[in-house]
């Protein structure tokens, strides 16, 4: 079958690229070792510091986000040291197994894959913890397999009000440019993303945002590591930056796309994804009205605002629905992972999207819905219509 235009992308990542960012990778290589790129290079991450709300250090890796996980282990922990994991998803639960290989002790505290983390198990946990053996907790922000946000300002009161030391160490990767994040204000040690979600980039950058807890930890680590190095990367030479050879048109895209959050608006970026959130929820709520599709994540307060996770009912493929959404409407929502296998698929909704792609990505949603005589409430695009009609900014 011929297509025509072009397929809705609402996986929740990657996400869609904007042309001014392809535009700025669209240009011949320079030297990085050139006065002109290190000039680029260093203000690149002076720039960096205020989006993640941190006046100390970030670091960049040519990798995805499981870069940046990597790079947080090795750099605050050492073979043998104790983590705390209160697991509510599929990322979660691979975090930790990366730990593990990294030679770490993982305490999981296991929780509902429908709802976000608990932080009075943390205090519990660390308030037992005499001898302070946990040297640091491990929180997603956005589990992107279940849709679920966690509080991690309670999670740092949480661990305040153990009175432990630990290190807060958060996966940000779903949630980093949708909803604020200010990490020193929250207390957070080290902070994880990706390019390819809200940043608008293609896949192939991870961030380490690190406080100076986090960074002197990197100085006493016993971890055999190069690449991922904090204080190897700190050298003055500009390629030590970047371990190498910089990534220089992902560099490009980033400059590019921070340019486009600068001129939005970080206020406005965060409104616009609780708006087209907003309206996406409008519509599941209306679908879920005929009692057999339903949200993943039960408190709604609790439900990101840069992906909804979406049941389908008992003893039906989850798949059908998303390949029927693909093949047949052109909109590609993301599948199902984990203990969720088969029964959900993700509609992301984050990074470079307005009203009109919302509304055509549900429309096409609720009609493979149709087609998979998937009982629905009816008129769910029309109640996402009428919430972004009466939520217009003023």
């Amino acid at each position: 079958m011929v297509r025509r235009g072009r397929e809705f992308l609402h996986t929740p990542g990657p996400t869609n690229i904007p042309d001014r960012v392809l535009n700025a990778m669209h240009r011949p290589a320079m030297d990085f070792a050139s006065p002109a790129f290190a000039e680029l290079a260093l203000k690149l991450f002076e720039d960096l510091k205020p989006l993640f709300g941190t006046s100390s250090q970030v670091f960049l890796y040519t990798s995805s986000g499981h870069g940046g996980w990597e790079g947080a282990f090795v750099n605050c922990f050492s073979p043998g040291d104790t983590v705390l994991l209160p697991e509510v998803g599929r990322f979660g639960r691979v975090w930790g197994d990366m730990a593990e290989r990294l030679g770490l002790n993982v305490v999981r505290v296991p929780g509902s894959w429908r709802h976000p983390i608990d932080p009075a198990v943390i205090e519990d946990a660390l308030s037992k913890d005499k001898e302070h053996r946990i040297k640091g907790v491990l929180a997603v922000h956005v589990e992107t397999a279940t849709g679920a946000v966690s509080d991690l300002a309670g999670i740092r009161r949480a661990i305040d009000a153990a009175n432990h030391p630990a290190l807060l160490i958060c996966d940000a990767i779903a949630s980093f440019g949708c909803m604020p994040l200010p990490m020193e204000e929250w207390g957070i040690d080290v902070v994880i993303a990706a390019s390819q979600k809200a940043l608008m980039l293609p896949p192939g950058l991870g961030f380490c945002a690190v406080s100076e807890k986090a960074l002197a930890a990197s100085l006493e680590s016993r971890s055999q590591m190069e690449y991922f190095s904090w204080p190897q990367r700190m050298k003055t030479e500009s390629y030590s930056r970047f371990c190498g050879t910089a990534p220089e048109h992902l560099v490009f895209g980033l400059i590019e796309s921070m340019k486009m959050i600068a001129e939005e608006g970080w206020e406005q970026v965060y409104a616009r994804h609780r708006r087209l959130a907003g309206a996406v929820h409008r519509a599941v709520d209306v679908w879920s009205e005929a009692g057999a599709i339903e949200f993943n994540i039960l408190p709604p307060d609790a439900r990101a605002v840069s992906l909804t996770v979406v049941r389908t009912p008992e003893g039906m493929n989850s798949d059908i629905v998303r390949t029927t959404a693909r093949e047949s409407f052109s909109v590609a929502v993301g599948g199902s992972l984990g203990d969720l296998v088969g029964r959900v698929f993700r509609i992301g909704h984050m990074g470079d999207l307005n009203e009109p792609m919302i509304i055509g990505a549900l429309g096409g949603i609720e009609a493979a819905l149709q087609v998979c005589q998937v009982p629905i409430g009816k008129g769910g695009v029309s109640a996402a219509v009428d919430y972004l009609a009466a939520s217009v900014p003023g």
